[in-house]
């Protein structure tokens, strides 16, 4: 495990920075957007998880904010100068877990119609926070794989996960005994 000894570098304060390997770019390149995003997107989940009772749920969400920072690794690593070091690689099978966990949870639901409107209890109400930002987290990534190199399993996982968290809400919902609102089209 890495200690870390100093916060501040001072290599930043002109609106550059470092990334993996130490190729300094602007603090307004498509790729920090795209790795800025999902941290952001993990201390949303952060908050969620703090919600969350001990147990299942709040150990998933723990798991995948491990995994983003998998992501995060691969995503500030600029492939064209600096080899991926091994925490850049999620470990195999963790979208298919994802996608299990949906499919797990789903089954547990009572089937509704009509779109769901974020909201809730105060944890749903986060978890859909944070799949909104896991949304914009693949829109920066798909930018940044139009013009480097971003392995496919990234995009694939961010999607998954906002799948995840979609689901996750509305079980949140469900075992608190909140009823979900769903959107009525005022124009009719």
């Amino acid at each position: 495990m890495k200690t870390i000894t100093k916060v501040y570098t001072r290599t930043g304060d002109k609106g550059m920075t470092s990334l993996v390997g130490g190729v300094r770019i602007k603090k307004t390149d498509v790729r920090l957007e795209a790795y800025g995003t999902v941290d952001e997107l993990s201390a949303h989940l952060g908050l969620l998880a703090a919600m969350l009772p001990e147990g299942d749920d709040r150990d998933n969400i723990i798991r995948v904010q491990n995994n983003l920072f998998n992501v995060c690794t691969h995503l500030a690593t600029d492939q064209s100068k600096t080899p991926l070091y091994p925490s850049a690689y999620l470990a195999e099978g963790e979208t298919e877990y994802l996608e299990q966990l949906v499919d797990q949870t789903m089954a547990l639901l009572p089937e509704r119609q009509g779109f769901v409107l974020p909201g809730g209890c105060q944890a749903a109400a986060q978890c859909h926070v944070a799949r909104t930002v896991c949304r914009r987290a693949e829109r920066r990534i798909a930018a940044l794989a139009e013009v480097a190199t971003v392995g496919p399993e990234m995009q694939q996982y961010v999607n998954r996960l906002s799948d995840y968290l979609f689901i996750l809400a509305k079980k949140i919902n469900f075992n608190n005994g909140q009823q979900e609102i769903i959107w009525q089209n005022a124009c009719k």
